[in-house]
């Protein structure tokens, strides 16, 4: 019984044999995701398309058309140099370089608009800004999902930076008030466990070696170290960050709010301590969250490594053996992947209503080892249609059995203890052939065979997960569930896409209640405390208080208890609370709550958050939750959810299978002699953890970048995760295309410097349009709908299709089209309408795409004559829609602009595969095409 909230049953094959079979949750609440109620069609054509990945993987199927598209040369990482001091303004009137470098033109600008104070709400804009933004009465707020302190984006926090930063750009050159606030995690257990491995590799010293306090400060200095890296990649993204109010969940003013949190909520009732099931972590000797539990799919039979054991471990096996029926003939036969959890099995259970049991209804059996009684129990929550219908019960080891002890008060036997030991020093997977011997001996073993199943796995350790028994804190969940369905359902908070609304609505609407505390050092302590009064016995119920310090637990503890506060001795609770608690506080602990702060009334609550789809039980849910009871509002009024980053074969980043990269990487570039860090397969990473041989070999062969990753530049890497449908299915993407994003920027750089040749010193406006050439009415009137698109798009957060249409603007209308048949008159010395169109259509694209290329766009905005000397792009007014639609000459030059497309479109496919084209009626001069 592995997996959470899952109903293991027992069901009968052709030969007669017993099989374990996984049904519906009985209880939903308790399962990690809503994966977990998938059919087994859907769970068997994941298992197929997941093989065939790998098969593409292992047969290289995939190489030669992914090397062929990535193909690049060194001319493309030229770099020209820049002079440019720190903070101050680059130079625009500097030689224009002959091609795009992604080095050149993304250095010094964000220095520069850093210093100059151009990312807070109220950015410095007096002295850079041509004309000022339209006004706007709006605020725009919105926090960066804080990544975990422990390491180094990868490109789902870079999808997430491009997205957000776009919707602030926009917003901001719209003239709204706009907070973008940065953070991090303290991510308590991937912390803590990155420290000691450290401390054990370089001192050869455990956590138990130091103090609490020792321990504790060896983390900080580990903190401050590290801590930067993940704010100098953000600002290599161009995140547009508000950088004075960076916030650490650890930082003093939020542990305030976290403990006020914690006392507000148990003052409510909506805290207390309890015995439960949690998900246990033997290695980290702690409870854990389901976020940070894998369900690891194994197909039958495998070996695989354990923490603290030296030899593999045998998984994915099912074996049968029989309990003797007290007092009759006969038996009843269980099977379980478990043996060693038999130890505690307390009653076996069958369906009232199964014929083939009525007969030992009421009866018991009796466990060979142990002695005890099982009684033989009924309940309409065991299926009878699935195997022989009955199922041994062991409430302390699972969750689903542990349900049953409540419905029928069955007592709960904890055999295995929190350091993974049945009985010191036997540890639980030693002992479970041991438990199988005895049983053979006994004349119980009825069988073993290959089966498939889901193995829960702990994602900070690798540690098999054991379903233990613990004393816990607990926050209660339903009614704030309730809340949180309701307001959805009154479209108080909008869910975008739409379509998770009913996942939303399923997960909230069976939640069990949330274990908060961790068994660790490092992050929130617990302000609650044990009471022990003098001359109190060992028996003494266990009694707790809690208060924002000592002093008030005290002064709490003798108001309850009658006593005076010197007679109270007070113990506080050693463990932790789960950082998600803390996490889930961040829309208004981020503003100064729960202190009523100006930026608190200003800008909660926030305009939107927008994070992975993956987090919305984990970490949204929660955030409307914790924002509603404690604040009386929720804590931003949409949710959009992007679709998670895969590599290009559609597996999940993950360091196990070495396929993460590091957006650094891709903007940089690195080569084979330098070595790519996120995508090294090193032995030790490999070995380590619970890799099956399959998965090892699919995890070495899979070389993606068999010649390096080009130098694509932030500009690239951000337009092209930008062009993906975020809204739909996962985002697979490839270096491929984010090169050829970057060859965008170099039609885009080409562009420029034609302009700049055919403008001289023409500044003339565009006026009128009415007796112009057909041609420039149809090209204004093009970039009037680009815009009107822009609008409609951005407004409904669907940036693939700004990208989309500000890509086909650029390139099929503009260059195409517009430059090729105008470029006669473009150079024509006394030409004043021509220069002028180019001008205002190159210009008003540029501050289309700001928001998306940030850099690029300034680097060549600030080139443009009109340009003033302290002006900046990235503050100018958005383009908005207002003139200049012709829809006549749009329609009638859509066929020639889709003529030009094919058969540039050719033109490439033949130099791809060195033929010459079909027809020779574009080889002419230019001109006559």
């Amino acid at each position: 019984m592995w997996r959470t909230g899952r109903v293991l049953r027992l069901r009968l094959t052709a030969t007669g044999e017993a099989s374990l079979c996984s049904s519906k949750p009985a209880n939903p609440s308790l399962s990690p995701s809503p994966q977990s109620n998938s059919s087994p069609r859907s769970q068997a054509d994941k298992q197929r398309r997941r093989r065939q990945r790998e098969d593409a993987i292992l047969s290289n199927a995939h190489s030669t058309a992914e090397e062929e598209a990535v193909g690049w040369s060194e001319k493309q990482t030229m770099v020209y140099a820049a002079q440019t001091p720190p903070g101050t303004k680059k130079d625009a009137r500097s030689p224009f370089p002959s091609s795009y470098c992604p080095q050149y033109v993304e250095s010094s600008w964000y220095q520069w608009w850093e210093k100059e104070g151009f990312f807070p709400e109220r950015p410095n804009v007096s002295m850079y800004c041509l004309c000022s933004a339209p006004s706007h009465s709006g605020t725009f707020a919105l926090c960066l999902p804080p990544p975990n302190v422990t390491g180094t984006l990868h490109l789902g926090h870079a999808l997430t930076v491009a997205v957000e930063d776009a919707l602030v750009r926009w917003r901001r050159m719209q003239g709204y008030r706009v907070l973008w606030v940065p953070g991090c995690d303290h991510a308590g257990i991937a912390t803590q466990t990155v420290v000691e491995r450290r401390l054990l590799r370089d001192r050869g010293k455990r956590r138990q070696d130091f103090t609490r306090k020792q321990f504790l400060r060896e983390v900080w200095k580990w903190k401050e170290e590290t801590g930067e890296e993940i704010y100098h990649q953000l600002r290599r993204l161009g995140a547009s960050l508000d950088w004075s109010r960076a916030c650490f969940t650890m930082d003093p003013a939020f542990s305030r709010a976290v403990t006020e949190a914690f006392v507000r909520l148990s003052d409510s009732g909506l805290i207390y301590r309890s015995e439960a099931l949690v998900n246990w972590s033997c290695a980290l000797g702690s409870a854990i969250s389901d976020i940070e539990v894998d369900s690891k799919e194994l197909s039958g039979r495998t070996m695989l490594s354990v923490p603290g054991y030296d030899e593999e471990v045998e998984f994915g096996s099912l074996l049968t053996f029989a309990y003797p029926l007290e007092g009759h003939d006969g038996e009843v036969a269980v099977s379980t992947t478990r043996p060693e959890t038999m130890l505690g099995d307390v009653a076996i259970a069958v369906h009232p209503d199964d014929p083939r049991y009525q007969c030992v209804h009421g009866k018991q059996c009796r466990h060979p080892f142990t002695n005890r009684a099982l009684p033989i129990i009924t309940d309409a929550m065991v299926d009878m249609e699935l195997g022989t219908g009955a199922v041994k019960v062991t409430p302390a080891h699972d969750h689903t059995d542990f349900l049953l002890s409540q419905r029928h008060s069955l007592p709960r036997v904890t055999v295995i203890g929190g350091d993974g030991t049945m009985t010191p020093p036997l540890k639980r997977f030693d002992a479970r052939q041991l438990i199988v011997d005895a049983l053979v001996e006994k004349g119980l073993f009825r069988g073993k065979k290959t089966h498939p199943m889901t193995l829960p796995v702990c994602s900070r350790s690798g540690d098999i997960i054991e379903p233990l028994l613990k004393k816990q804190w607990f926050v209660r969940c339903d009614e704030m569930a309730e809340k949180a369905i309701q307001a959805v359902e009154d479209k108080q908070l909008e869910i975008i896409p739409h379509y998770h609304t009913k996942t939303w609505n399923n997960w909230l609407s069976n939640i069990s209640d949330w274990c908060i505390s961790r068994q660790l050092w490092w992050g929130h302590q617990i302000p609650a405390y044990q009471v022990v009064f003098p001359n109190a016995t060992d028996k003494q119920e266990e009694l707790w208080v809690w208060g924002q310090t000592e002093d008030d637990a005290r002064h709490r503890a003798a108001v309850k208890y009658g006593v005076k506060p010197e007679d109270v001795t007070l113990t506080q609770d050693p463990d932790v609370l789960d950082t998600w608690f803390s996490s889930g506080l961040f829309p208004f602990a981020m503003l100064g709550w729960p202190e009523q702060t100006n930026d608190l009334q200003r800008f909660y609550p926030s305009s939107i958050l927008e994070t992975g789809s993956d987090l919305l039980f984990f970490w949204v849910a929660r955030m409307v939750m914790l924002g509603t009871e404690l604040t009386g509002q929720l804590p931003f009024k949409q949710v959009l959810l992007h679709s998670m980053v895969r590599d290009k074969h559609g597996r999940k980043m993950s360091k196990s299978l070495g396929n993460v990269i590091d957006p650094l990487d891709v903007i940089h570039g690195v080569s084979l002699e330098v070595g790519i860090p996120g995508l090294v397969h090193e032995a030790n990473i490999l070995k380590e953890g619970n890799l099956d041989p399959r998965e090892r070999l699919v995890a070495m062969g899979s070389k993606d970048f068999p010649k390096g990753i080009p130098q694509c530049g932030t500009d690239a890497l951000r337009f092209a995760l930008c062009s993906h449908k975020m809204q739909g299915e996962d985002i697979s993407l490839s270096i491929s295309e984010v090169l050829s994003c970057r060859h965008f920027c170099n039609k885009m750089w080409q562009t420029l410097r034609f302009t700049l040749g055919v403008l001289g010193d023409n500044t003339t406006p565009v006026g009128t349009l009415e007796e112009v050439h057909s041609l420039d009415r149809w090209i204004c009137s093009r970039l009037y709908s680009t815009v009107v698109e822009c609008e409609r798009a951005l407004e409904a957060y669907e940036l693939h299709a700004v990208t989309s249409a500000l890509y086909s603007f650029w390139v099929h209308s503009l260059c195409d089209v517009y430059v090729e048949h105008m470029k006669p008159a473009l150079v024509l010395p006394d030409t004043q309408v021509a220069p002028s169109i180019l001008y205002h259509c190159v210009s008003t694209s540029l501050a289309l795409l700001s928001p998306f290329m940030p850099f690029i766009t300034e680097e060549l905005w600030q080139r443009l004559p009109r340009a003033a000397a302290h002006s900046a792009l990235c503050l100018q007014p958005y383009p908005r829609s207002a003139h200049w639609h012709f829809p006549v000459e749009e329609k009638d030059f859509l066929l020639v602009q889709e003529v030009i497309r094919v058969a540039r479109s050719l033109r490439a496919q033949c130099a791809m595969t060195k033929e010459k084209p079909a027809s020779e009626s574009f080889n002419g001069s230019k001109g006559s095409r």
